[in-house]
């Protein structure tokens, strides 16, 4: 077989979406926190566009954009198709071979246009003040930043003050390094010994150091020493809870009271009050020094009570507000007769343009889906989880008159606020199961009741899959046992042999 290079030719189809429906798409799916980025990073490619901040009027994105020159309506584009070559009400341009004519007529319309973008903002919408008591409000939350301590640095710490010589305290960073965020040590002693040329005995001691450190715990190569060092710590190395722990690790871990309990040769009483001191000790001593990761979320839906209906809000405050910028003309009359400058500056133009249409055509469609939510879970907004009801995503994508994927892209990573708190927007959109009058309830108000079966239990007599299939029976919805045991795995809920308390 002969193997070398050849050209061939072939026809196939595939979809290419164009730059501008790519920005679009972008921006309905990504949340209020990110959008900022995205349109800064716009605003330093394109000369044209500004945003409106401090004293300056701003966009407002939830008004309709005014009818173009012709008094037609503004277009509504459906963001998960392919858009039309969107007309920003700039003169039709000759081919690109041809001369520019009449140059000053296409500026002054194009002027006259913006005037009107900008007479129309002004009229809908109310300067920003900050007032003095905001600011000290800000520069009091700055001020009170402050940076946290590490679980390594607590322990670096703690070796200054041992009686450990230099060679020692550089053994002592040397495990803290190793020691990971929960407080276990990773590498053997073994390995370390190899890594500081040092002895495994010279580790082992230095070791033994570190384990006595606070926090009690931390230090160990495993979740036994980590439990017996609380123990030791506390004077308990001769208590029945430290005998549990050091010989039946393994019965504990699958609950085999019984057998621990001729283990000890204690009574299952006793063994059972152990095992709730026991589970008062901590597996994990360096989580308390883990950096506190606050997920910061704004709503990009209010949803209020106004009487007997609910009115739904974007918040158009998170949403940066754009408008095309004077320096393009200073840019127009610089370019004199160059028909490159004048093509460029055009296109800026169109861009920026586009880009409005775009981030008004997002709070449009993100508004339209909040409300059809807000309509079909009305029963949730007055009473709660218990009341959700299925609802797919092609459903709302139907009645709001978007794509499917449209719906998906606007609610992925989005937040609507409630009269029953903050929920993801996706939380909304659930499968559902039929009860025995022929209507549908949602997985998630079921897993809801499954929840509260099983705190209610008899903790002596824990209920199985099957009873709890026989009680959401006999309140009318029919599901199968492997879906109850399904539910109650997502719900981290332990099956009965193991949640039994003797």
């Amino acid at each position: 077989m002969a193997f070398g290079l050849q050209l061939s030719q072939r026809l196939t189809q595939s979809l290419v979406l164009a730059p501008q429906l790519q920005q679009s798409l972008a921006l309905l799916q990504a949340p209020s926190l990110e959008l900022k980025a995205l349109v800064e990073a716009e605003l330093q490619q394109n000369p044209v566009l500004e945003e409106v901040t401090g004293q300056e009027q701003e966009v407002d994105l939830s008004e309709k954009s005014p009818a173009n020159d012709e008094g037609e309506a503004p277009v509504d584009m459906d963001l998960a198709e392919p858009p039309d070559d969107v007309n920003f009400d700039t003169p039709s341009e000759k081919p690109s071979g041809d001369p520019v004519e009449d140059f000053q007529a296409e500026f002054e319309k194009l002027v006259q246009m913006d005037q009107e973008w900008r007479d129309h903002f002004s009229q809908t919408n109310a300067p920003i003040r900050s007032t003095t008591e905001d600011e000290e409000k800000r520069q009091f939350m700055f001020d009170s930043l402050t940076a946290e301590t590490s679980l390594a640095q607590h322990l670096v710490e703690q070796v200054r003050d041992t009686k450990l010589n230099e060679e020692e305290q550089g053994i002592a960073e040397l495990l803290i390094g190793n020691i990971d965020d929960y407080g276990y040590l990773n590498s053997t002693v073994e390995e370390l010994a190899a890594s500081a040329n040092v002895s495994a005995e010279k580790i082992s001691e230095i070791l033994k150091v570190v384990q006595t450190f606070d926090p009690a715990g931390v230090g160990a190569r495993d979740l036994r020493e980590c439990l017996l060092l609380q123990l030791e710590r506390t004077g308990q190395a001769e208590t029945l809870d430290y005998r549990i722990i050091r010989d039946y690790m393994d019965a504990l871990g699958k609950r085999r009271i019984p057998e621990i309990a001729r283990g000890v040769g204690q009574s299952v009483d006793d063994v059972q009050q152990a095992l709730v001191r026991i589970g008062r000790l901590d597996p994990r001593p360096g989580r308390a020094f883990l950096p506190a990761v606050d997920q910061y979320v704004a709503p990009e839906v209010f949803v209020q009570k106004a009487g007997e209906e609910f009115t739904v809000t974007t918040n158009d405050e998170q949403i940066p507000h754009l408008r095309i910028s004077n320096i393009y003309k200073d840019l127009m009359s610089s370019g004199e007769d160059n028909a490159e400058v004048k093509n460029y500056i055009r296109e800026k133009i169109r861009a920026g343009k586009f880009l409005i249409k775009s981030l008004h055509q997002r709070q449009q469609t993100i508004g339209n889906i909040g409300r059809e939510i807000v309509k079909r879970q009305h029963e949730f907004m007055e009473k709660g989880v218990a009341f959700l009801k299925p609802m797919t995503m092609a459903q709302v994508a139907e009645v709001v008159g978007v794509h499917e994927t449209t719906v998906s892209r606007a609610v992925s990573g989005k937040y609507i606020q409630t009269p029953q708190g903050v929920f993801e927007m996706k939380f909304f959109f659930t499968a559902g199961l039929q009860t025995s009058s022929g209507s549908d309830v949602s997985n998630t108000s079921v897993k809801d009741m499954i929840a509260e079966i099983f705190k209610g239990e008899n903790t002596s007599r824990p209920m199985s899959d099957q009873e709890v299939v026989k009680l959401l029976t006999d309140k009318g919805i029919n599901i199968a046992r492997r879906t109850v045991a399904k539910y109650r795995d997502e719900l981290g809920i332990l099956p009965s042999n193991l949640r039994k308390v003797y």
